[in-house]
């Protein structure tokens, strides 16, 4: 088959919705942006894989192969992208509107947009022998779950050794960043009327000491650790939303507060979550209580490349940049747990992620290509 140009690839890839969502009204299948590259990408050669996602109707990721053997180049990208708001955008966010010197709409930057750049990056190569394997993943649910990251850290996508995932970084190489976690505490006590306190147990202060003492935590946090690679050196914690009581005159029987936690590189998820949850038992305890404390989704851990791996050097030359750190997360700690040297570096910017009227500026589009095509020729030919 002919493959579309760049441009229509794009605008295909606009064209089907692919919305991730925690809320179930929301969530959309990822199936039609799969679909569409797997056809393209078998037209040039690839051996494509569709590997659905374990409890996840609808969902999966696509594992493309040219060549064989182990080492090779990986090349990563989400097919989801977050909901979005039609009314706010001033061009149609499922079509891709050119005005300006920029593509517009939904995933343009964050980041469809990739997967077309690697193709037109591929054109030029794909009947010449590769000495060794291009590996390009479209992954599920990265804005909401991670269950497509999750679901590859199962596979061994033939010992790939070198991985590139093309977030929206300015066309900044990063090798590191902070992970994720976001938890929810839920406190239930006992309802009664608020003239006695006596008659209930008040789920609200209850809270009220639990948001005291992780505060507490946070400051010694930020007191032991630090990190001036990122522009906020230290781990945050946020505490997000709150929801609790139906009344003024009757005592709070049920309270739930949700937090997140970016965490540095060489802290522990399951360390933090065991000295939250130490303090909560205390509260517990002492106000008669109960105290369930779970996370809303796995998290992610923070992404630690090191400075001399070969694709971090390959693109610090390429770019002519060196190695940075962003506060956001990206899917790069799986693919490092497979045991690739996984590094950021795409050609939008995080600015215009998440935004009405997304938008890739079109000077970004010829850089990005030849810097996939060093690549290429670096780790496959």
């Amino acid at each position: 088959m002919a493959i579309p140009s760049l441009r229509a690839q794009f605008d295909a890839l606009l064209n089907v919705p692919s919305i991730s969502c925690t809320q179930a009204d929301m969530d959309q299948s990822n199936l039609g942006v799969v679909n569409l590259l797997a056809e393209w990408l078998n037209a040039l050669g690839f051996s494509c894989t569709i590997q659905d996602i374990p409890n996840e109707p609808g969902k999966a990721n696509l594992i493309a192969i040219l060549g064989s053997g182990p080492g090779g180049l990986v090349l990563a990208g989400h097919t989801d992208t977050v909901p979005c708001n039609p009314e706010r955008w001033q061009h149609d966010p499922f079509k891709l509107t050119e005005a300006d010197g920029r593509w517009y709409g939904l995933g343009s930057c964050d980041m469809k947009g990739f997967f077309p750049l690697i193709i037109e990056a591929l054109k030029d190569y794909a009947d010449k022998p590769f000495k060794q394997p291009l590996i390009i993943l479209a992954t599920a649910d990265e804005e909401s779950s991670m269950s497509g990251a999750q679901a590859l850290v199962a596979s061994d996508l033939f010992h790939a050794r070198h991985a590139v995932i093309g977030e929206p970084t300015g066309l900044k190489p990063i090798r590191v960043h902070k992970g994720i976690m976001m938890e929810r505490v839920d406190i239930t006590g006992q309802a009664g009327h608020s003239s006695d306190p006596s008659l209930g147990r008040n789920a609200m202060e209850a809270m009220h000491l639990v948001i005291s003492d992780l505060l507490e935590l946070r400051a010694g946090w930020q007191k032991r650790w630090n990190n001036p690679l990122f522009g906020v050196p230290t781990p945050t914690l946020n505490l997000g939303c709150i929801h609790g009581g139906d009344n003024p005159n009757r005592i709070c029987a049920k309270c739930a507060l949700e937090f997140d936690i970016r965490p540095l590189p060489g802290m522990d998820p399951d360390a933090l979550r065991a000295d939250i949850n130490e303090r909560l038992q205390l509260i517990a305890a002492e106000h008669q209580v109960d105290i369930s404390f779970k996370p809303l989704f796995p998290g992610v851990p923070p992404l630690d490349t090191p400075a001399d791996a070969a694709i971090v050097a390959a693109c610090e030359q390429l770019t002519g940049y060196s190695a940075g750190s962003v506060a956001f997360a990206t899917e790069g700690p799986y693919l490092n747990q497979i045991g690739m040297q996984t590094l950021i570096l795409g050609p939008g910017d995080i600015d215009q992620a998440h935004q009405p009227d997304e938008f890739l500026a079109m000077d970004r589009i010829d850089p990005t290509v030849k810097i996939l095509r060093g690549l290429i020729e670096k780790f496959c030919l």
